[in-house]
């Protein structure tokens, strides 16, 4: 269908998934199951042929399998659908340098991790942005499927567009697989993931471990309950009231969830492979910075954690 210029429109029929990770392939088949022309688009590859590829996403109720088109953003001039972002936000700068003349008013939807992340596109003057905290785990278990597992419905809430079209894109990707809700207040839901994410992300890799350390090592979570009362000092001083008892609760949660699964920052260190470590830790930091907070033992553990990264890949 084509998408007219206007965030009020009933039906986005066309979704287009940029980056072809586990969630993004964990979407793509929910959604063409659902009747939506899906599209995975492959952020960092430009000219590359089309072509379609059987995925599988494996269930707790069962394993589902759809046939999903793989493009690249250059074969497109226009973007007429909803806007899936499942990519690292690393990439966003160079990101929104490509979509900027081919999104009009198409709603984009940030499914990533870590603090400030649309900035890159609010400051090119994009409209239509949303931020999504997945509530959902995803692995890898071959090439072309995926397990993956719902936590819970995901909150979506607006960074720059309407009410109206954020339900819209509620209605239009929920499905029985993986489903998500409109949140009226996004911002506190983002820091507790984010404050949840210095953990896992960070103290996981350095320790070689899995998710599952914070509820199985007193000494893990102490460093942990370290971490959230200085990013707790920072989203104070940033407007945001949240507790030490509900970021920790929900860092529990996680870790006995997905407990024996390495968190994404480790997977990416073991196979070479730069990670979201500056949108966590280092993001923290330099908010704190700004505002006068010490925040000593998350930027330590985000500097280590990037610097292990670096190392890894090689570079000097």
């Amino acid at each position: 269908m084509k998408l007219e210029n206007d965030p009020g429109i009933d039906r986005l029929d066309s979704v287009y998934i940029i980056g072809n990770g586990v969630i993004g392939k964990a979407l793509a088949v929910a959604l063409s199951l659902n009747g939506k022309n899906v599209t995975i688009l492959r952020g960092s590859v430009d000219g590359a042929e089309t072509f379609h590829k059987r995925i599988q996403v494996e269930t707790g109720n069962g394993t589902w399998e759809a046939d999903i088109r793989i493009s690249s953003i250059s074969c497109f001039e226009r973007l007429n659908g909803i806007i899936l972002l499942t990519n690292k936000s690393f990439g966003n700068r160079r990101l929104a340098e490509k979509l900027r003349s081919k999104v009009g008013q198409s709603p984009i939807v940030f499914l990533q991790n870590g603090l400030n992340i649309e900035d890159s596109f609010t400051e090119l003057g994009f409209t239509n942005l949303y931020r999504c905290v997945l509530l959902a785990t995803s692995q890898a278990a071959a090439e072309d499927k995926v397990r993956f597992r719902l936590v819970a419905a995901s909150p979506i809430g607006v960074i720059n567009g309407s009410e109206k079209m954020l339900t819209n894109i509620v209605e239009q990707l929920t499905t029985s697989i993986f489903s998500f809700r409109a949140e009226p207040d996004i911002q506190p839901v983002i820091w507790k993931k984010v404050i949840s994410n210095c953990l896992f992300n960070s103290i996981c890799p350095l320790l070689e471990t899995d998710n599952g350390v914070f509820r199985r090592n007193e000494a893990a979570l102490e460093i942990g309950k370290k971490v959230i009362r200085e990013c707790l000092s920072v989203a104070r001083e940033s407007g945001i009231q949240l507790t030490e008892d509900e970021v920790l609760e929900n860092v529990l949660n996680i870790s006995a969830l997905s407990d024996g699964q390495k968190i994404s920052t480790y997977q990416d260190i073991l196979n070479g492979r730069e990670t979201e470590i500056d949108s966590m830790n280092l993001a923290i930091a330099d908010a704190a910075e700004r505002l006068g907070i010490p925040v000593p033992i998350t930027s330590l553990l985000g500097t280590l954690t990037k610097t292990k990264s670096e190392i890894f890949r090689g570079v000097e």
